[in-house]
């Protein structure tokens, strides 16, 4: 077996008390001043000398020293403050030092800096109501007992990071006005920060909680980033509020279920691994799913009125509804995401890039769901007013269209590159997403939503120009008669306008001056009469100044009605008569169809 190597000399003068062969260093405690000795290993007369030269707010250096309960006592007894009956020390440097029993700082004030790193905590820890007016640090320190650390105050920036929590650790009611970097650091049998209040900028980077991680009313001013960290077995985090971004971008989520609630202006989830069931209940927030692994359901909503505290009370939203916000949640990414788990409730995708999203003809979109729209009002397409037909439309459509430039572009809002700038999603991409948004619809017996994404899907394809020339004419006629059989106001007008139509050329052209008589002529012969019956040819000869008649056009409108409704003739006509007669009995019926069709897609269950 390789032998361990010995643990390096400290980078200060050191006690080196019981140093031997297998431990050349020995007491790593910085020595004090011309002792030669830690302050654990001083001769008890000198000990007392310097415990007793201390002063409330003077500094401590007790880098490496072993600090007993009793020890401990001691400087808090010669450190206080006989007016407030409090310990208050000044510069306090305990880095890398060893309190072999309970550490208690309860109500200690830290006037100047407070370091704690690399400091082994062996029994239970308490710095409930401390207070650090300096920066605290205590990056790598181990609490081997439970830490506790209640109604602290952190005016400056505290480090955390790399600590190690062994058993339960609590920062309830703690204030943070600094920055609070908790990054790597390990909680194995969970942590509350209920009711802490975070004023600077936070982080939880790559932090492992086992156990319970509860944040119930804590608030965040700044940004509070999770990004890369691990909760295990977490079935409820929140409710909280942040002004900020919360970050859990690379986080993992190991449980069978977890609830996340929070109030925030931005949730980031890009990577994020979802390994159980989830729900997300988030108000005022953007929320970017980009990559995320959803292995379960998924739910994502967005809360209806504000959430409350243990005490019944509401949290405090006023940062986040300032400026008159509403508390509605968007979706701003699903890109990358395999959708067949995600349900979404009162969620705002107007803004939520679909594209590169997997099985989204699986995503359950339910009530309060709400997308974009093509720009409002009228706008010119050439020298004609026109105005964009009204239906749900894809962020992705927008940007592409704002991207085109020309006429066609005013109105539509402009949206991020996907990728390399300049190949973003064009009309073959967004004719498949609106296919898979559409079968999710009808999946969902939401026919009317369907028909929304029906347009677009034709609309894309229609103006798809790696499509055949032939095809996207084809889509482009019925766009414009029917709005691809979804706008019955377009079928009818083209109906009625066809109708008029032929009601005129029939008036003009197709009705004869009167209505042939039919005549018989007959023979006889060999006792036996022979008759023939005709009907003479309709003519039409009146000057142009008596065709137009109310007469002729009430016979006109009777054979144009028959032929589209009831598909019947019986009208005696001239050959362009009839001519036109057989065309209203074609083209006519079908927009008539195609109108039916439009409203049935409207009330459709």
């Amino acid at each position: 077996m390789t032998a361990e190597p010995a643990a390096a000399a400290p980078a200060w003068p050191h006690c080196a008390e019981g140093a031997s062969a297998a431990d050349p260093v020995g007491c790593r405690g910085v020595q004090v001043a011309d002792g030669g000795r830690c302050l654990k290993h001083l001769p008890p007369a000198r000990r007392a000398a310097v415990l007793a030269a201390l002063t409330a707010g003077g500094d401590l250096d007790l880098r490496g020293t072993t600090v007993d309960e009793d020890l401990l006592t001691a400087l808090r007894g010669a450190c206080t403050d006989g007016a407030s009956g409090r310990a208050c020390f000044g510069r306090a440097d305990f880095t890398e030092a060893l309190f072999t029993g309970d550490a208690e700082f309860v109500a200690v004030a830290f006037a100047g800096e407070a370091r704690f790193n690399g400091a082994t905590f062996a029994g239970l820890t308490s710095f409930d109501s401390a207070v650090f007016a300096g920066e605290a640090r205590f990056n790598g320190a181990s609490f081997a007992g439970h830490a506790s650390f209640d109604s602290a105050a952190f005016t400056r920036h505290v480090w955390f990071e790399a600590a190690a929590f062994a058993q339960g650790a609590r920062f309830n009611a703690a204030a943070f006005a600094g920055g609070a970097r908790f990054g790597s650091a390990t909680f194995t049998s969970g942590v509350r920060f209920n009711s802490a209040s975070f004023t600077g900028h936070t982080s939880f980077e790559a932090a492992a909680f086992g156990g319970e991680a509860r944040f119930n009313s804590a608030s965040f001013t700044g940004d509070a980033h999770f990004d890369a960290a691990v909760f295990e077995g977490l079935q409820h985090l929140g409710p909280l509020t942040c002004a900020g971004l919360i970050d859990f971008g690379g986080a993992r989520f190991t449980g069978a279920q977890v609830t996340i609630e929070a109030g925030a202006a931005v949730v980031v989830c890009e990577r994020t691994a979802f390994e159980g069931s989830a729900v997300l209940r988030l108000r005022y927030a953007t929320l970017d799913l980009s990559r995320a692994t959803l292995s379960a359901p998924v739910a994502l909503q967005g809360w209806p009125v504000p959430f409350t505290d243990q005490r019944g009370g509401e949290l405090d939203e006023g940062l986040l509804a300032a400026g008159g916000a509403p508390p509605a949640v968007r979706l701003a990414s699903l890109e990358g995401v395999d959708a067949a788990h995600l349900v979404l409730t009162d969620v705002d995708l107007s803004r939520c890039r679909l594209v590169g999203a997997f099985h989204l003809d699986q995503v359950r979109i339910g009530f309060g769901c709400r997308f974009a729209g093509p720009p409002a009002g009228w706008h010119r397409r050439g020298v004609r007013p026109a105005r964009w037909s009204r239906r749900k439309v894809l962020a992705e459509e927008q940007h592409w269209r704002a991207a085109a430039g020309g006429a066609g572009a005013r109105g539509w809002p402009a949206g991020p590159h996907h990728g390399t700038p300049g190949r973003g999603p064009g009309p073959e991409d967004l004719a498949g997403v609106y296919q898979q948004v559409r079968r999710a619809f009808e999946e969902a017996g939401n026919e009317p939503d369907a028909a929304d994404f029906y347009y677009g899907e034709m609309e894309m394809r229609r103006l798809d120009r790696r499509r055949p020339r032939a095809e996207r004419r084809l889509l482009g006629a019925y766009w414009l008669v029917s709005g691809y059989g979804l706008r019955a106001s377009r079928a009818l007008a083209w109906l009625l306008a066809a109708m008029a139509a032929s009601l005129l050329l029939l008036v003009l052209f197709g009705l004869p001056d009167d209505t042939p008589d039919p005549r018989s002529t007959g023979t006889y012969a060999a006792g036996s009469v022979r008759l023939t019956t005709r009907t003479p040819e309709p003519v039409l000869t009146l000057p142009w100044e008596r065709r137009v008649t109310g007469a002729r056009v009430g016979r006109a409108a009777l054979v144009v009605v028959n032929s589209v409704v009831f598909r019947s003739g019986g009208q005696n006509l001239t050959l362009p008569g009839a001519v036109v007669e057989m065309a209203s009995r074609i083209g006519e019926p079908v927009l008539l169809g195609l109108a039916a069709l439009a409203v049935r897609s409207r009330v459709k269950r």
